[in-house]
């Protein structure tokens, strides 16, 4: 064959290409079109036909034809999203290749000698389309590009109870802000960073175990040691400067996959007795209730009895000096374990053999059925402990109850169920926890100077169906909750969402703040970041709201046999999106927006809160929340809030129940899940293209800032890069979705990992601006922590980086502390 010959086929061949692209686009564009959606696929697939005609003869209609189609689909683009890279992408990205392809000389130039301005249509299409999309990566990032300058300040409030170089609780401190005092490290110096030491817990995720297993723990620094909880809830103690192993307990817990869903270690909490006056009880602590379904469960001893009168207080005994420091652990077994901080021996007086079963009170429950996958709550005299139940699985789940135990003898002093709300003194013998009822299951917050705990809560299961839901769990579900510390009674509720059916409930621990008002008053504040976006701003003392949050019409118009709530509190301090529309659909190329675009169309969405259908509809924010678990922190010292919030829009699709839905259950949080005792199982899952990519244009998450005098957000970055999701490594800095959180330190520099690439990033508090980064050998879907340690004086910044199996981010077991090198840092 001869060469001209050879491109003349190629050429023909091409043209056979562009025909078949354009059948495809039109037939996939008439549907879009019959959704009520946009009429371009449609016409540029008949535009495609047309000029795919000449191009296979080399007529010389078909350079100017196609350089018209891609002149009009510039200007179509542009129209559409403005200059922004990453939407004009999937809009022009394949035109502009084949522009390129079609623009070879040996092809159309060959065909038609004697034409020498016959490519002229092409490459000058070519040459705009090219600029235009140019220009959009070169216009600024979505988001926000403020600064704080404002200078650090003595925090005002009630003293600090944590020493500036410990990390004492999940939270550093009770108050859950997240704040390493420690300014060793600043954004002059915090590009000297680097690996001081690594430890491997040598706890990997096994065959059996589930689907979602998950690194997401918080070490603690205090006793001169660091602590660490694994996701077999091995507890590990560790030497700060060396990350050498100085004890290890491993409780043994019953490894069977099948029965969780999902093995979770967030943390364990650290109590010091030493010179512990305890407070007196009130009222006195009785045996707590047995549960027959579990005869090993250790039983709670009762108080001593009184020797005074019937009105006072059962006497408390002072620690034992075997285990004057603690640390309480929580298993997935729903027990919570007690070890001596300096030996990692069971406290033996604790419970029965240094062990409290929080499964005691419930009545015959399935196993792995409550799990307590955040730390418990130490103050001074109470341990607090609550537990997750198994998400969408029946209407028939353990109670939600919260328990406050002796902290010392763990005695059980009182009980709160959401569901049996004002009788908070130990049940009797022969008496079970309302079954079923909302739980807390996420991190909670004291004021031990109030005599309060703030519990985030949850959802009455299932999250995505209400019709019979109960009216003291419609009370609770999604709600930040106060209650005494000596006794468990209720003193306010802050509902977020009424009749939640999105799963927008309390994931983060709430964070408290004293607000330097601008008329110069302190308010002892609590801030409670929500799935939904909305922070959520209050007076600590009486739940009164410090940001207003007015009530607003939603979406009605439930699945068979519910109900949806008129109407919403909206806070005016929000990360909430703006609704999703059709141009918002986004893909990597052409086909994959197509199809985005015909998900949407055939979706149910009527902005925020469209309540759950059989159609399908959309939830966004998605069920990932906006804000998760990872919460907020606060540097109470300039009085700046930092966030992470995500964009990723699920779908919510009710199935009628049948024996074909309850076999398709998976088990897990994604797919479909049976909702037992209600008319439908749900299929939730995010709203992907057809490669697996969010279906909404990028960004899909931030790093973020609110100046907290102002209630107003300040700065805002997309985070992340896709280098481990994308094929070959790619590394697009598009902003991708985090699971973890953020802390601020007394430097002005904020640490976080939780991003789906594996990195833990420096940020300027003052502007957002990135500062540093450290490669990490897995997934850092985990929060932080930064301490400085006793014997060296050093300042560390340690994360787990060990990855998360629901996220698909890389597995491991690597803690890693960074420093800066001897001698770097300022006095």
């Amino acid at each position: 064959m001869t060469r001209d010959r050879f491109f003349t086929a190629l050429g023909r061949g091409i043209g056979i290409v562009l025909f078949l692209i354009g059948a495809a686009l039109g037939a996939a564009g008439l549907w879009l079109v019959q959704l009520d959606g946009s009429w371009y696929y449609a016409a540029a697939g008949a535009a495609l036909i047309v000029t795919a005609i000449p191009a296979t003869v080399g007529h010389v209609a078909a350079p100017w034809l196609y350089g018209l189609f891609l002149l009009l689909t510039t200007g179509w683009a542009v129209t559409e999203v403005g200059f922004d890279g990453w939407r004009l992408l999937p809009r022009l990205d394949l035109w502009i290749g084949l522009g390129l392809v079609l623009a070879l000389p040996w092809l159309f130039g060959r065909a038609i000698r004697g034409r020498g301005d016959a490519l002229s249509p092409i490459v000058a299409s070519v040459v705009v389309a090219g600029g235009v999309l140019a220009a959009g990566f070169l216009q600024p990032a979505p988001g926000l590009s403020g600064r704080i300058d404002r200078p650090p300040h003595a925090p005002v409030g009630a003293p600090a109870t944590v020493a500036d170089g410990d990390w004492t609780a999940y939270g550093r401190s009770g108050r859950g802000d997240r704040f390493a005092p420690a300014a060793q490290i600043t954004p002059d110096n915090v590009s000297g960073l680097s690996v001081a030491w690594t430890y491997h817990t040598r706890d990997l995720k096994g065959p059996g175990d589930p689907k979602e297993i998950a690194n997401e723990a918080t070490p603690l620094a205090a006793n001169g040691l660091l602590y660490l909880c694994t996701p077999h809830n091995i507890v590990v103690a560790l030497d700060p400067d060396s990350g050498r192993e100085v004890w290890r307990h491993d409780p043994g817990i019953d490894r069977d996959a099948a029965a969780y869903q999902h093995m979770i270690c967030r943390g364990v909490s650290y109590w010091d007795g030493v010179g512990h006056v305890p407070a007196p009880v009130v009222p006195a602590a009785v045996e707590a209730p047995s549960d027959p379904a579990a005869p090993t469960a250790p039983a709670i001893p009762a108080p001593a009895p009184s020797a005074g009168p019937a009105s006072s207080v059962a006497p408390v005994a002072t620690p034992s000096a075997a285990c004057a420091r603690r640390i309480f652990a929580p298993t997935a077994d729903a027990t919570i374990i007690a070890l001596d901080a300096d030996t990692g021996a069971p406290c033996r007086a604790f419970g029965r053999d240094g062990v409290v079963d929080l499964k005691a009170g419930h009545g015959a429950i399935q196993r792995g059925r409550l799990n307590p996958t955040s730390p418990p709550t130490a103050t001074r005299d109470i341990l607090i402990a609550a537990a997750s139940v198994t998400d969408n699985e029946s209407t028939d789940e353990p109670s939600g109850v919260v328990m406050g135990f002796d902290v010392d003898s763990g005695r059980l002093v009182w009980n709160w169920d959401s569901g049996n709300p004002d009788e908070t003194e130990p049940l009797p013998l022969g008496r079970s926890y309302v079954h079923n009822s909302p739980n807390s299951w996420s991190v909670a917050s004291v004021d031990e100077s109030l005599g309060l705990v703030y519990l985030p809560m949850g959802n009455q299961t299932p999250d995505i169906w209400g019709g019979n839901r109960t009216v003291e769990g419609e009370r609770f579900n999604s709600s930040i909750v106060a209650l005494e510390l000596a006794t468990g009674r209720l003193r306010w509720v802050q509902q977020t969402v009424h009749h939640d059916l999105w799963d927008m409930d309390i994931g983060g621990q709430p964070s408290l703040v004293d607000l330097r008002r601008p008329s110069g008053e302190v308010v002892p504040a609590i801030v409670a970041s929500t799935k939904r976006g909305d922070l959520w701003v209050m007076d600590r003392r009486d739940g009164q709201l410090l940001v207003p949050a007015p009530e607003k019409p939603v979406p009605q118009g439930a699945a068979e046999g519910d109900r949806v709530a008129p109407t919403q509190p909206f806070s005016q301090l929000t990360f909430t999106p703006a609704p999703l529309r059709e141009v918002d659909m986004w893909g990597a190329t052409p086909f994959d927006h197509l199809a985005c675009r015909i998900l949407f169309k055939g979706l149910r969405y009527d902005g925020i809160f469209t309540p759950p259908s059989e159609q399908g509809s959309l939830v966004y924010p998605g069920n990932y929340g906006v804000f998760d678990w990872g919460g907020i922190t606060i540097d109470p010292t300039r009085q700046i809030l930092v966030g992470n919030p995500n964009y990723v829009a699920f779908v919510s699709r009710l199935h009628r129940r049948s024996a074909e839905t309850a076999a398709g259950a998976t088990g897990s949080e994604q797919g479909l899940q049976p909702m037992t005792g209600t008319p439908f199982a749900v299929d939730l899952h995010p709203l992907l293209s057809p490669i697996g990519v969010p279906c909404q244009a990028p960004p899909w998450g931030f790093v973020a800032s609110v100046d907290l005098t102002t209630m107003t957000r300040v700065w805002m970055h997309p985070n992340g890069t896709t280098e481990d999701q994308a094929p070959f490594g790619m590394r697009l800095p598009v902003g991708v979705p985090s699971l973890g959180g953020a802390i601020t330190t007394g430097g002005g520099v904020v640490f976080m990992a939780a991003s789906l690439d594996s990195y833990l990033r420096a940020y300027d508090i003052r502007s957002g601006e990135t500062l540093w980064q450290a490669r990490l050998p897995a997934g850092g879907q985990a929060t932080p922590m930064s301490f400085v340690a006793p014997k060296s004086g050093r300042q560390y910044v340690v994360v787990m980086a060990g990855g998360h199996g629901s996220l698909g981010t890389k597995m491991g077991d690597s803690l890693i502390a960074y420093a800066l090198p001897t001698g770097a840092t300022r006095p």
